[in-house]
């Protein structure tokens, strides 16, 4: 009778309650809470989502960023406080729509603050400075773009759409039995780790921490978006198989009028399928619209849209070519023959493009030039562009 649970003890096993812990068998039922296989669920779950999140700490901090080998266990906040002795920093995501619940990722402090200064431009040097708002900031910015990403591979993965709420940053310690509101300290949870790898800088691990219920809710959620397109599967084959079936019909009630004579076969020959009549398609030569001078008087709408924008302007008097020798040998005084007779327009160009000709003439102490000819509307506005 001395090895048979009590009442109190079977309760205790179905509340998961800790504090029986200390009595026989009952400490080896609680970590039985997930099966292997709920386990290996998690660990295929975080194992795509860190994937993403590794994708887009890549694109924050511009460093070669690896998390892998995720390794799920269940342990207690105290067991955890026994093994987690120095501060870690916490971000606590919440899941708004889609899932219900809440996890938390836990990094070293040392980490935060490698990362923090990576995000700042810098070469990822931990300063040795104590742990404040500046790297719980950042820390949250970067946890929200990487549980981002990781709510759209899950969405992909639940069939579903999944938002969370903006990540909270702070300092935590395992050895403190304070109560979180999603995380008793009492209570078991679920704890999946991952190795990560940024550059050559981090060689570290970041932990998640998942309250029961929630942990397996996701595999809950795994295992229904694996089972739906299942019943769904079998009506196509269905349709297939029937055509072949009715075809050999209609050939078995073909050949009676052909057993009367070799005429009436030849007048009656075995009923053919319709074949379908040639679509015919009406081709026509593509219109262009036209830009020339006649219309030209209602100006397009678009044009609007970029009459803002400044254009460079240049006046070229001429051109010469020379060779190397030639160039080396110029010196003050050198004089150039271009291309131009004396009073020839001059070519007004506007983004390195030809649209006008004009002379040059002096305004008070400056140069200016009078255009003379201009280009056909249309075609200056094909020049610009």
């Amino acid at each position: 009778m001395s090895e048979m649970l009590s009442q109190e003890e079977i309760d205790a096993l179905l509340r998961g309650d800790s504090s029986s812990a200390s009595q026989g068998a009952i400490p080896s039922i609680e970590y039985d809470i997930l099966t292997d296989e709920e386990k290996d669920a998690l660990g295929e779950i975080g194992n795509i989502s860190m994937g993403t999140s590794a994708t887009t700490l890549f694109t924050l901090l511009n460093q070669k960023v690896n998390i892998t080998t995720p390794r799920v266990d269940v342990l207690t906040w105290e067991e955890m406080g026994r093994e987690y002795k120095t501060p870690y920093v916490a971000v606590q995501v919440e899941y708004t729509e889609g899932l219900e619940g809440t996890n938390l990722l836990i990094l070293k402090e040392s980490d935060v603050k490698v990362i923090t200064d990576l995000m700042m431009g810098g070469s990822g040097i931990d300063s040795g400075e104590v742990i404040n708002d500046l790297h719980l900031s950042a820390i949250s910015e970067a946890m929200n773009q990487m549980i981002g990403s990781s709510s759209t591979s899950l969405a992909s993965m639940f069939n579903k759409k999944i938002d969370i709420s903006p990540p909270k940053a702070f300092t935590i310690e395992f050895q403190d039995k304070h109560t979180l509101e999603e995380f008793n300290s009492e209570e078991q949870v679920v704890r999946i780790s991952f190795k990560m790898e940024i550059g050559d800088i981090i060689d570290s691990e970041i932990m998640q921490l998942l309250p029961i219920d929630f942990a397996k809710e996701l595999v809950d959620n795994l295992f229904n978006s694996m089972t739906v397109p299942e019943p769904q599967a079998p009506p196509a084959p269905v349709k297939k198989e029937e055509a072949p079936r009715q075809a050999p019909q209609q050939r078995e009630q073909a050949p009676p009028p052909r057993n009367n004579s070799h005429t009436n076969e030849r007048r009656n020959p075995a009923p053919q399928p319709p074949r379908e009549e040639p679509r015919v398609v009406n081709v026509q030569p593509i219109q262009y619209q036209s830009f020339e001078a006649e219309q030209w008087g209602g100006e397009k709408e678009s044009i609007d849209l970029i009459m803002d924008v400044p254009l460079e302007i240049t006046v070229e008097l001429g051109r010469t070519k020379k060779l190397i020798k030639d160039i080396l040998e110029f010196g003050p005084g050198t004089i150039l023959e271009l291309d131009k007779l004396a009073g020839e327009p001059v070519d007004i160009l506007v983004n390195g493009k030809f649209i006008a000709k004009g002379e040059v003439v002096v305004i008070d102490e400056s140069f200016g030039v009078r255009i003379t000819d201009i280009v056909n509307a249309s075609k200056r506005l094909n020049k610009i562009q």
